[in-house]
């Protein structure tokens, strides 16, 4: 295997736009748009820089590249801290009863509040793999490299990461959940309401829409019907995330109502078993899989490699020494694949 995930750089720009056009829309961190791209590359620089151990308002790009060939495969985002500069909007659901002593019935109601609950939380997101990638293990070296990360460098993160999921689109692109609730407040359809945020940000969503809770049963069916279901193509997504401890929380997307997942940082799986070992001796693929990581900031690799316990540390195979640009000595991280 010979993946190699790394910080993105600024001349990964035109990989980066051709990922964001295979996305099939919906991905407000990955949007088309090489202006905003080259706009977050030239911020995850700046992030990659600091060296302050500190929770600032960063986002950190990275790259999966397949060494043999030197074409990039895929890609992720990790923002330090949401709603610093902007609110972080969900909405969540919630129920409210009611009882009437005159008709001796009682009412259950599910309803939508606008909210900020969120906001200070870190978010991991922005993760896309080309479609001829998916299996053996890549994704998961591309999803939980984010978290070794998170680990190196625990004081620039939050207490809660969140993560967003795509909600339900059509195969016309559009959202049953926009067309259902905010597409009515606005004379936008979902796709241009998706570019608009992924360009401005959504605090338009909340100049406009109504402040009030707003009750479910007013909704279209096919609008309630997708609330809190990610989009089919995120469902392994989702089921990767469950299995690092996030869970849904009864917080949505406020554009296409999918689903956002939470858990406490310092509670996510790989954060949790990983370990850190000096590098014993080098073999060959000896002992079980693991993701590998190194580095600090800009350096920061990882990589899927061999490695084992023995006296004095731990042995590593050849193959990831070399993505890791590692010797003998060296200390690394790693976690069970």
């Amino acid at each position: 295997m010979t993946f190699l995930f790394r910080p993105a750089r600024e001349n990964d720009l035109d990989a980066l736009y051709r990922m964001a056009k295979g996305t099939g829309g919906g991905f407000t961190n990955l949007p088309p748009d090489k202006p905003t791209l080259k706009a977050k590359l030239e911020r995850a620089t700046r992030a990659f820089a600091r060296e302050e151990d500190t929770l600032n308002d960063d986002l950190f790009v990275f790259i999966l590249e397949d060494v043999e060939t030197g074409k990039v495969r895929g890609t992720c985002q990790i923002f330090s801290q949401v709603g610093t500069e902007l609110p972080f909007y969900s909405y969540r659901i919630g129920r409210i009863t009611q009882h009437s002593k005159e008709l001796d019935r009682t009412f259950r109601a599910e309803m939508l509040t606008l909210c900020t609950d969120l906001d200070g939380s870190s978010e991991v997101g922005g993760l896309y793999l080309d479609a001829t990638e998916r299996s053996a293990g890549v994704g998961k070296l591309l999803a939980r490299s984010r978290y070794l990360f998170m680990r190196a460098h625990r004081a620039k993160f939050a207490d809660r990461t969140l993560a967003e999921l795509r909600g339900a689109i059509d195969d016309a692109g559009n959202s049953p959940f926009w067309d259902g609730l905010a597409g009515r407040f606005f004379d936008m359809s979902f796709r241009d309401a998706d570019e608009f945020n992924a360009r401005h940000g959504n605090q338009f969503i909340a100049d406009l829409m109504p402040k009030h809770p707003i009750y479910t049963a007013l909704l279209s069916e096919g609008a309630r019907q997708v609330m809190g279901q990610p989009h089919y193509s995120g469902r392994p997504a989702m089921r990767m995330l469950e299995s690092e401890g996030f869970s849904f929380q009864n917080y949505i997307d406020i554009f296409d109502g999918g689903p956002t997942m939470t858990v406490d940082t310092d509670r996510i799986r790989t954060i949790r078993e990983a370990k850190d070992g000096k590098v014993a001796a080098l073999t060959g693929a000896d002992g079980p899989t693991h993701i590998l990581s190194c580095g600090r900031r800009g350096e920061f690799r990882a990589c899927l490699g061999c490695v084992a316990e023995a006296e004095g540390g731990v042995t590593l195979d050849e193959q990831a020494a070399g993505l890791l640009q590692v010797r003998i000595g060296d200390t690394i991280t790693y976690a069970p694949a």
